[in-house]
């Protein structure tokens, strides 16, 4: 999504943002924090911010980016079976090296593994067939986490495949783990930390960054703050993913007061049909969202459906249908 800045006016309220005369009622209320998706995929799609926060992570001097290229958000599927592989941010360096940047809040069950599987993705996607493997350019994945990766000091890690005398044994691969809730050492991104920790427009308003970078990234989070259409799809997508998360939370509960009436016996067995018609939930939204936001009404019968062999009918259906009133149909 883009917006069309034709105005804006940082140090007042009023603004135009995309044509829209803004006032000062449409400003208050929801905050728009930096480590939202929304917000985040916004601030990487300003050049400058990107370059500096590549710079400041990889550790490459600025004056050697020639270009950051953003490329399409979603990893290619060689069939719409096939996991989906959804990617905050996917750009190339102009040496080529392959980047994709990903900002997760919620921890998540194998993270190690879910974003292995999205680096293996990368590095082969764009090698077709009959091209010799000297076409496979380097990934870099950058993964910023709202949660521990691990008990180990350090808010900021980095990762080579290197042999057990620590010699590379290849620089193909490269992993940088950022974790947000660990204690900031004095190093180049801790103003990139301080800013994704912003919670509310007051700290936004305190915070002051020597970092050029990060100046112009403040700069965009407020501009972000001021936008109407912004804030409504931020809180739509908030009140759905809480939406979710209770569904999924009763889902848990449900299976574990069954397995204790029933045994454990039953309960395993009660556990992993709910397991599969989750994944099955998942699967169908997986391919739903490759045309948008889900509406509404798909996703509350989605989640609503106890029946797995219905699950499973309508999961074949999202993988024919031609969009979301083509599915509909199909329900």
């Amino acid at each position: 999504m883009g917006i069309s800045y034709r105005e804006v006016n940082l140090s007042g309220i009023s603004c135009v943002l995309g044509g829209t005369k803004l006032r000062k009622k449409d400003t208050e209320g929801i905050f728009i924090p930096p480590k939202s998706d929304v917000a985040f995929k916004e601030l990487m799609r300003n050049e400058e911010v990107r370059k500096h926060f590549i710079s400041d992570v990889i550790g490459i001097p600025l004056d050697e980016i020639k270009s950051v290229r953003l490329e399409n958000t979603f990893l290619s599927r060689r069939s719409r079976q096939e996991k989906q592989c959804i990617l905050d941010v996917r750009m190339q360096l102009n040496d080529e090296s392959r980047i994709n940047v990903e900002l997760q809040i919620r921890r998540m069950a194998y993270w190690d593994k879910r974003s292995l599987f999205y680096l293996a993705k990368m590095y082969t996607d764009d090698l077709l067939s009959g091209q010799r493997y000297e076409g496979l350019k380097k990934c870099i994945v950058i993964d910023i986490l709202d949660f521990s990766g691990d008990e180990n000091p350090g808010y900021h890690k980095v990762y080579h495949l290197r042999d057990a005398e620590g010699r590379l044994y290849s620089d193909q691969f490269e992993v940088h783990i950022i974790e947000l809730n660990k204690e900031l050492i004095g190093d180049r991104l801790d103003d990139w930390i301080r800013l994704l920790r912003v919670g509310n427009m007051e700290d936004l308003e305190n915070m002051h960054s020597g970092n050029a970078g990060v100046t112009r990234a403040i700069d965009e989070v407020r501009v972000m703050n001021l936008s109407r259409r912004l804030r409504a799809w931020y809180d739509a997508r908030q009140r759905e993913q809480r939406d979710r998360w209770a569904i999924e939370d009763a889902i848990k509960e449900d299976a574990y007061k069954e397995g204790h009436e029933d045994g454990k016996e039953i309960g395993e067995e009660n556990g992993k049909v709910i397991g599969q018609r989750n994944g099955r939930r998942q699967d169908i939204m997986d391919l739903l969202e490759d045309w948008g936001e889900v509406p509404g009404d798909i996703r509350d019968h989605i989640y609503a459906e106890e029946d797995t062999e219905v699950l499973r009918k309508w999961h074949k259906a999202a993988a024919r249908a031609e969009g979301f009133d083509d599915f509909r149909a199909k329900m």
